[in-house]
């Protein structure tokens, strides 16, 4: 049976709500080491200098933050590395945050447009590297995605993803786009080359220490601390169950 995707109003309506809430930004940043006014998913700072160094970006580059969201990390790349910035992602309420972040955060060459994963809207060949943190799952057709990627990128172009894989297919206890998640095979499929999948164990300990302290959280009547308790309690049913995991690989 296909998934049923996501439509648009709810990643505006989500991220509205998390925004809405300082106090779910603090603990998230907190256990990432990032600052607590940047806007940005799960993926740690110490990530940041690694992305820099695997995707090779250089002054003038373009990067393509793809599935951006509010963009925190992404932004905080290509203005360590000097590159041009370009993010889509599917909800304009998080675009319209993103482009506030790009101006607080002093990257200038920063342009964001509305489009989806497996429908950018950019042209072929138009991106130097891609960046996508944790969202390749979530297209009913993740292969569309990986396309994606590889059309608009330039030979010999990079592209760094990060998600959860299963540590065993099979086990029907996982949600099915995490179940579904192989990155290499994505890739390969593709056509991309150079393909290397990196377990990081520490991100996910990171990431269990903020789902502690997150159900320990009195969320009283506040939507989006009670979505943040409630998402604490599943993270932690299946944190046995997944390993955190960058892939790299280059467009021929």
């Amino acid at each position: 049976m296909a998934r049923k995707p996501r439509p648009p109003q709810y990643w505006d309506d989500w991220y509205a709500g998390k925004a809405a809430t300082p106090a779910v930004r603090e603990v998230m940043n907190r256990h990432l080491g990032l600052p607590p006014d940047l806007l940005t998913g799960i993926v740690p700072a110490d990530a940041i200098a690694e992305f820099i160094s695997e995707l090779r970006l250089k002054p003038g580059d373009t990067l393509l933050d793809l599935a951006c969201g509010w963009a925190g990390v992404g932004l905080t790349v290509a203005r360590d590395s000097g590159a041009g910035f370009t993010g889509v992602d599917v909800s304009a309420e998080a675009l319209a945050a993103a482009r506030e972040q790009a101006a607080r955060l002093g990257v200038v060459e920063a342009r964001f447009s509305v489009g989806d994963l497996t429908a950018s809207g950019l042209s072929d060949s138009s991106a130097d590297a891609v960046l996508c943190t944790d969202a390749i799952q979530f297209p009913d057709d993740p292969s569309a995605a990986y396309r994606e990627i590889r059309r608009v990128l330039k030979p010999a172009g990079r592209v760094a993803l990060t998600c959860w894989e299963p540590v065993d297919r099979n086990d029907e206890r996982l949600p099915d786009r995490i179940r579904h998640v192989d990155l290499a095979a994505g890739l390969a499929e593709a056509g991309f080359t150079g393909i290397e999948v990196h377990d990081r164990q520490a991100w996910l300990e990171l990431e269990h220490a903020i789902w502690e302290e997150a159900v320990t959280i009195d969320p009283g009547d506040d939507p989006a601390l009670v979505s943040f308790h409630d998402e604490g309690v599943r993270s932690l049913e299946i944190f046995p169950l997944i390993r955190r995991v960058l892939a790299v690989a280059t467009a021929p």
